[in-house]
C-alpha cells in the first residue's frame, strides 16, 4: 500500500480488524520511509449501481458523496470514523440486497437516516435538513417536533425492557 504522506510503497500492517456488524475490514499501517500510520479500510467491490435521481436523472452510485454527506452531518458529533464506515456499509448491503441495478435516490437517504437516528439525533436533523430541503422554519421545527415524539418514544421503550 503506497504511504499517502510519502508516496513510499513498502508499509507495514500493524494491526488488523473487522468492523463491527459489516463486511469492512480497517487496517492500520506504518510507512517505513516516514514513519507515519495511517488507516485502509478494505471491502468487497460491489457492481455499479445506478442512481435515479428525483428528476429521473440517473447516475452512478457515488461512495464519496454518500460519505461526504453522512461527514457533514456527523460533523463535531462523538461519531467515530468507524460508525460511519459501517453506516455505508449497512446501506450498500441494504441496497445491494433489495435492488440489482437502479436505486431511487430517495430510498438511499432514508437509510441513511434510519442510520444516523439510532446512533445520533443531532447528526439525524442535520442530514435530514439537506435530505428534505427545508425552505422555511415552520417546516424544519415540524420535523424537530415529530423527532423528538420518535426520540421519546424509544427512550421510553428502552427504559421498559
Amino acid at each position: 500500500m503506497k504511504c499517502p504522506f510519502c508516496g513510499y510503497h513498502d508499509t507495514n500492517v500493524v494491526d488488523t480488524r473487522v468492523v463491527k456488524d459489516a463486511s469492512i475490514i480497517r487496517r492500520r499501517r506504518f510507512c517505513r520511509n516516514c514513519k507515519h500510520k495511517f488507516t485502509t479500510y478494505e471491502r468487497v467491490e460491489e457492481p455499479t449501481l445506478m442512481v435515479i435521481k428525483s428528476d429521473g436523472r440517473r447516475e452512478p452510485f457515488n461512495i464519496n458523496k454518500l460519505r461526504e454527506g453522512i461527514l457533514r452531518a456527523v460533523e463535531k458529533r462523538p461519531i467515530s470514523s468507524e460508525d460511519v464506515e459501517r453506516i455505508i456499509s449497512e446501506v450498500q448491503q441494504d441496497l445491494s440486497k433489495k435492488f440489482v441495478l437502479e436505486v431511487p435516490s430517495s430510498l438511499i437517504g432514508k437509510l441513511v437516516l434510519e442510520k444516523l437516528f439510532s446512533i445520533d439525533p443531532v447528526a439525524y436533523v442535520r442530514f435530514a435538513s439537506v435530505y428534505y430541503q427545508y425552505d422555511s422554519i415552520d417546516k424544519f421545527l415540524t420535523e424537530l417536533r415529530k423527532l423528538k415524539k420518535k426520540y421519546m418514544k424509544k427512550n421510553s421503550k428502552k427504559k421498559n425492557e
